[in-house]
């Protein structure tokens, strides 16, 4: 099973470094993934500090590309840290997965460059 995560974590997350595969369930139609991010601190959106205080985590499903035509579901736990800084504005942050997922977004980076890709190529018509 471990060689199976590794080999999934190349596939899948050439792009973003900062992941961690931790488990994969195939029950024939949906692959589910559960990932993770691999550092251990964050940086505020807010005053820009690195912060390494845990306030509690959170599962997102971002969707992501089907694998070999089977949908593939992503269980990504996300960590909202506290910001040690006094003076900042923001007391809470979520950890950001740069090249996996966006703020607020729904869709995984891959899944976002094709659907605009598709949508570029056929004037929006098929895309929709």
């Amino acid at each position: 099973m471990r060689e199976v995560l590794l080999r999934l974590e190349e596939l899948l997350f050439l792009s973003a470094p900062g992941i961690r595969v931790v488990s994969v369930q195939d029950d024939g139609e949906v692959v589910r993934v559960g990932v993770r991010c691999r550092t251990a601190r964050a940086r505020c959106p807010g005053c820009g500090n690195w912060s390494g205080r845990v306030h509690g985590s959170y599962l997102r499903f971002p969707a992501d590309l089907p694998v070999v035509g089977r949908r593939v579901v992503l269980c990504l736990r996300v960590r909202r840290f506290m910001c040690e800084d006094l003076s900042c504005g923001r007391r809470t942050f979520v950890e950001q997965v740069a090249g996996l997922t966006r703020r607020y977004s729904q869709r995984t980076e891959r899944m976002r460059s094709v659907l605009a890709e598709v949508g570029l190529a056929l004037a929006g018509r098929a895309g929709a």
